[in-house]
């Protein structure tokens, strides 16, 4: 029992850390996708695409990865695999800025698909904070039922209060 759970932790933690790669893999492309290609063609340097997509956790993560289920290593490699699309492209291409940014947009929507079931699949990663994100749906609630529930609650507290 104590070696399950241990090997439950040990695959919430790989879960966590390739959840925090991916988080801020897309957050960089989508915090420099503009500025990247501008400085791709002043510079001519292809520093700006591929240091934005750098993975800092992956390629440590890998003898960790035994510790997942089938379905989420499949995940996994979905996400890098669309990943390493990008990186083959950004290292490799030939096109001018503006022919590389239209496909980049192509690889990015691809990437975005597999990073959001991903996300559904591992969960998001834990925040600096430690507070776990819950989903949450907002209900509308006419001003007329909100105050006739309150005063249900209030007869029905009252009711109560005497009682005892």
């Amino acid at each position: 029992m104590a070696r399950r759970k241990k090997a439950e932790e040990m695959a919430s933690r790989v879960r966590n850390l390739l959840a925090m790669d991916a988080a801020g893999i897309m957050r960089r492309l989508d915090a420099r996708k503009d500025e990247m290609f501008g400085l791709f063609s002043r510079l001519r340097s292809r520093e700006p695409l591929l240091g934005t997509i750098a993975s800092r956790y992956a390629s440590g993560a890998f003898d960790q990865l035994i510790h997942l289920p089938e379905q989420e290593q499949a995940v996994v490699d979905h996400f890098y695999s669309r990943l390493d699309e990008l990186r083959w492209y950004f290292t490799y291409t030939e096109d001018m800025p503006g022919t590389a940014q239209l496909i980049f947009s192509k690889l990015h929507k691809r990437l975005e698909e597999s990073y959001r079931v991903l996300v559904v699949t591992l969960g998001p990663p834990v925040p600096p904070d430690g507070a776990r994100v819950v989903d949450v749906e907002a209900v509308r609630q006419d001003a007329a039922e909100a105050s006739s529930k309150k005063r249900l609650e209030r007869t029905t507290a009252s009711s109560r209060q005497r009682r005892a």
